[in-house]
């Protein structure tokens, strides 16, 4: 993929906090698409059944797999300079997630590898690296996140381990819409005691015509918190199930930050691998 007008390659001068900084936030971080479906239509399911009825169209058209992986494009876009960059993405469901990223020419820039309880990063522009749990990943992004978070926002699918209690249920745009202010992960899965204070303010849009999620927006409660929005577009049927092959992310801070990620070449449920090992001479990141 050639370097278009406007764009930037990212070159040696870019701080290493700044390279791990664009990977981690892509990962957590708008157009969505306008069915033709008249309101009067859609209306009736809600007021008769409201939000658990949606959920559990919702929950029967998510994206199922065992394993994933994708060769992508992305367009990121931070303090209004903009770079091109692709890569590939490995996930095995609730354990794994391994991406690598790549200049033109196949050019490995940094590899990134998430568990259940760690997170590790190889900066090969800088000859750095860092491994550290959710609390170092957290506390650099000043933000709460968790592997099932990342696995979901990447995918498209619904928050699979958090509470459905609290939503309430309305048409927005001809889409499906549901809202809560108490989202909370459940009790079997906390992991760290940061997990008990995470309420999420947060929305999600439905089409009505395969209650594929559109949009969701995504806020936490806390003194800075930031809002994440992430648009789903462009399904296409893989195996038998609908998978958006274009996502656009926008995350609104103090730096806000836009990724436009685009699909491709996506296969399911065949063997998979993590390949991750640190150079003797990287450096640790600050």
């Amino acid at each position: 993929m050639g370097l278009i007008p406007g764009k930037k390659r990212m070159d040696r001068n870019w701080p290493a906090n700044h390279i791990v900084s664009a990977f981690l936030l892509l990962l957590i971080i708008s157009g969505f698409s306008s069915c033709q479906t008249k309101r009067h239509l859609i209306k009736a399911p809600i007021k008769d059944e409201g939000s658990e009825y949606l959920f559990q169209k919702l929950q029967a058209n998510e994206f199922k797999f065992t394993t994933f992986s994708a060769k992508f494009n992305i367009d990121y876009t931070i303090k209004h300079k903009s770079f091109e960059f692709k890569g590939q993405v490995n996930i095995v469901k609730d354990s794994a997630i391994w991406i690598i990223f790549n200049q033109d020419l196949g050019i490995e820039m940094a590899r990134l590898l998430i568990t259940q309880d760690s997170v590790k990063f190889i900066d090969r522009i800088n000859k750095k690296y860092f491994s550290g749990d959710y609390i170092f990943v957290n506390n650099f992004l000043k933000t709460n996140v968790d592997f099932g978070v990342l696995q979901s926002i990447i995918l498209g699918n619904d928050f699979e381990y958090y509470d459905n209690a609290e939503f309430k249920a309305s048409i927005d745009s001809r889409q499906y819409k549901l809202t809560t202010t108490e989202r909370h992960k459940l009790k079997k899965h906390f992991r760290n005691a940061g997990d008990a204070e995470r309420v999420f303010l947060q929305s999600i849009w439905l089409s009505p015509e395969n209650f594929k999620i559109t949009q969701i927006r995504l806020k936490e409660l806390t003194k800075n918190s930031k809002k994440l929005t992430a648009g789903y577009s462009d399904f296409k049927n893989i195996e038998g199930q609908l998978f958006p092959f274009s996502i656009n992310y926008e995350l609104e801070a103090t730096t806000p930050v836009r990724v436009k990620l685009e699909y491709s070449r996506i296969s399911l449920n065949q063997p998979v691998s993590f390949p991750f090992k640190i150079p003797t001479k990287y450096a640790t990141a600050n």
